[in-house]
């Protein structure tokens, strides 16, 4: 096939390699044995066509316990599938979730990038984090950064590669630190976050089909979700630590990589111009964090929630164009101090040459657009969802038993429906009321819902991340294809959805509270 053939079976041979790692070297090389990732999705695009003629054909349907109504599967073969899949095709790609968040993020950072702020930022902080502590702390910035929602896909996972490098390390293992806390950690956080307030609102629904009076708060799993961060950003610094680093060998970024994005990192010394650059920022951004807070905070603010909430502001849910702003304008503000962006024309000119860069990335989101469209008209997600969480209440069995068989549920399902909102509106009113009955309070029917929901979001074709991470992986390493991600994935993904779940066992069983409500 290509050149990651044979990297495949010299990974194979490397000195002191065990047997999980043989594993995961035939993951890889297998997976990378799939046509290029463009056409894979493609592929799958028919597949889910195809599908969708089948099951249709067969009348496969289900009730949605949230609505009463019958959910089907479309067939896209028909008629008016097939003028739909013609006429959307544009607006599929235009309106895919990562790609007006990518291009608008990338402006401000790429100001940042161009200027050198990034890379005097990085080596400074290095020089200040050993590389140990490192994985730890980009691994809890990732899970924490989930209040920023999907905004940290664009920002950390990118700079957690470059943080890598500047520390001598190989910034591939840097990239999946960050993918894998952002995506398998999302919910969990050292702060309350969007999606708290979500999945309270759509549990406390769902727990009045057996008590209208029960009340869902966004802090209701809180204590949990705040240990839980921490627990997670340990499990992903000892995987990374134990399996990922013996793979650095093989890990090594193409050579004609080593000097883009953010240059040499061999002289960790900060200048004189790069300190007096970082200062001027780091004032410049405490200025505008005050100004975004109390924008955000001050009651009777336009920007928050039509409803008065906080949780729900535009500030929160569309931090994106935010975060974009600071980091031009801190770059800017760099560069005017460091002497490396002293003209205002030097501002556009960063954006076009940061763009560059995310160009095969959106010609890789085309064909992965088009195959997340299909799979969500033909309703084979929501059908398999209600199946399995009907199943699960049908078995009977004790409480651990059920709690694990609900996590597995949630957790395969999250490989079809990677929208927790989504996911959790079908789950909720059977997963709920059912645990309701076995004297499972929905506060932690929520909490298992989180721990089958984040994990496998890393191992997900469907989701459009997936996708962007794979295109931030080839600017390391050309030849790298969906084997390749989900090899180094897959084990970070798999130590986490068991270790999360022995936490809530402990807890569970040492009835400790979930959140405030439960002193």
């Amino acid at each position: 096939m290509s050149s990651s053939t044979p990297r495949a079976r010299s990974h194979g041979t490397q000195k002191g390699t065990g047997g999980l790692l043989r594993v995961l070297n035939w993951i890889e090389w297998v997976g990378n044995k799939l046509p290029d990732p463009f056409w894979l999705f493609l592929l799958l695009a028919g597949v889910v066509i195809l599908l969708s003629w089948i099951l249709s054909a067969v009348g496969l349907s289900a009730v949605n316990p949230a609505t009463g109504e019958t959910v089907a599967v479309t067939n896209l073969l028909a008629p008016d599938g097939l003028r739909k899949m013609v006429a959307e095709a544009v607006t599929n790609f235009v309106e895919f979730p990562p790609l007006g968040l990518v291009v608008v993020i990338l402006l401000g950072v790429a100001v940042a990038e161009q200027s050198g702020m990034l890379s005097a930022a990085l080596r400074g902080s290095v020089s200040r984090v050993g590389p140990k502590w490192l994985t730890f702390v980009l691994a809890l910035t990732g899970i924490t950064g989930s209040i920023a929602s999907d905004a940290m896909y664009v920002v950390l996972i990118p700079l957690g590669a470059l943080a890598f490098k500047a520390a001598g390390r190989s910034p591939v293992v840097g990239l999946v630190v960050a993918f894998c806390s952002v995506a398998a950690g999302f919910n969990a956080s050292l702060l309350p976050t969007a999606s708290d307030a979500l999945l309270g609102g759509i549990t406390t629904a769902a727990a009045g089909l057996i008590d209208d009076s029960v009340i869902v708060t966004p802090v209701s799993n809180y204590f949990f979700t705040f240990v839980s961060s921490l627990v997670l950003a340990a499990i992903i610094t000892l995987v990374t630590e134990t399996v990922l680093a013996k793979r650095g060998a093989a890990l090594e970024e193409d050579t004609d990589t080593k000097q883009q994005n953010m240059g040499d990192f061999e002289d960790m010394r900060l200048k004189p111009r790069e300190k007096r650059g970082l200062r001027n920022a780091g004032i410049a951004f405490a200025i505008m964090l005050v100004i975004y807070l109390a924008v955000l905070l001050i009651p009777g603010s336009p920007l928050r929630a039509e409803d008065g909430s906080v949780l729900m502001s535009p500030l929160l849910l569309n931090v994106g164009i935010v975060i974009a702003v600071m980091f031009a304008v801190v770059g800017w503000i760099y560069g005017r101090a460091a002497g490396t962006m002293t003209e205002a024309r030097q501002i556009p000119e960063a954006m076009a040459t940061g763009l560059t860069t995310v160009t095969p990335v959106l010609v890789l989101f085309f064909a992965a657009a088009q195959f997340t469209a299909y799979f969500q008209w033909s309703g084979i997600g929501p059908v398999l969802a209600i199946y399995g969480a009907d199943f699960i209440g049908s078995l009977g069995l004790h409480p651990i038993l059920t709690f694990t068989g609900i996590v597995a549920i949630v957790a395969v399902m999250n490989l079809l429906i990677t929208s927790g909102s989504a996911q959790w509106t079908l789950l909720a009113p059977v997963m709920v009321p059912m645990l309701m009955l076995l004297d499972v309070s929905p506060e932690m029917t929520q909490a298992l819902f989180r721990i089958g929901d984040s994990p496998t979001n890393v191992i997900s074709p469907v989701s459009p991340y997936f996708a962007l991470v794979l295109g931030y992986l080839r600017r390391y390493q050309k030849e790298a294809g969906v084997g390749t991600l989900i090899s180094l994935v897959l084990p970070v993904s798999i130590a986490m959805l068991i270790g999360w779940f022995l936490l809530f066992i402990v807890w569970y069983l040492l009835g400790l509270p979930l959140g405030p409500q439960d002193l």
